[in-house]
């Protein structure tokens, strides 16, 4: 019997691209080993697409900024409807307020010290003064419901005038954002004995105190808007 001879084929050259190649996504266009997959190496994978700190800073500043709108549109609307209204009547309010400005404003201020025992690697100190930041949110939210009885022990409700309408949803949107960071403190409250012992200060706490000092700011200027308006 005669044997066939087949000619050797030519190889294609390896592409730098596409779905099959070794592209900027790992060995193949899918990232099967671009992250820790046969053929790959998760330490070095790992650090490619590890997120900067940087980032997280941006995000939050632009989450920040995502807020001031909502509150600038809320003073925007309060303004105009004070103005052309017929049926304003102003809305005294509670002293318990002053009361949780001091709460809040004594919650940055543990916050910070929480922050120097961190830095200085002390997790029962960074611990003790986080754990009296959350408790000290805490009582600021308390501190509005309590606010909130007040008025309807007065008789003054979300619907009874435009004035109380808005001081309603003045702090009732504050302390929906505040509770979010409420969460996040929570969170980080758990692995508090963990960041205390890394080298380096997590990013996360910078960005949780970057966003809880806002928030004091933020409640400030409407404690000021609500004592001139309404």
């Amino acid at each position: 019997m005669a044997t066939t001879l087949v000619p050797p084929q030519p190889v294609a050259p390896p592409s730098n691209g596409g779905f099959g190649s070794r592209g900027s996504f790992g060995n193949d266009g899918f990232g099967n080993n671009g992250f820790g997959g046969p053929g790959g190496d998760p330490h070095r994978e790992s650090s490619r697409w590890s997120v900067p700190a940087r980032a997280y800073r941006t995000g939050m500043w632009i989450a920040m900024a995502a807020i001031l709108m909502l509150f600038a549109a809320f003073t925007s609307a309060l303004i105009v409807r004070q103005g052309i209204s017929t049926d304003w009547v102003p809305t005294a309010l509670p002293p318990v307020l002053y009361l949780n400005t001091a709460v809040l404003l004594a919650s940055s201020l543990t916050l910070e010290l929480s922050r120097r025992s961190l830095a200085a690697h002390s997790p029962d100190q960074f611990a003790r003064w986080f754990y009296i930041t959350i408790g000290l949110g805490f009582g600021f939210v308390a501190g509005q419901l309590v606010a909130w009885r007040e008025l309807a022990s007065r008789g003054v409700y979300l619907s009874t005038n435009p004035s109380s309408s808005f001081f309603y949803l003045l702090t009732a949107a504050h302390g929906l954002h505040l509770l979010g960071g409420i969460a996040a403190m929570c969170y980080l409250a758990f692995h508090c004995r963990k960041l205390a012992l890394k080298f380096k200060k997590p990013v996360a706490v910078d960005v949780a105190a970057l966003y809880w000092h806002f928030m004091d700011g933020l409640w400030l200027y409407i404690l000021i808007l609500l004592m001139v308006r309404l």
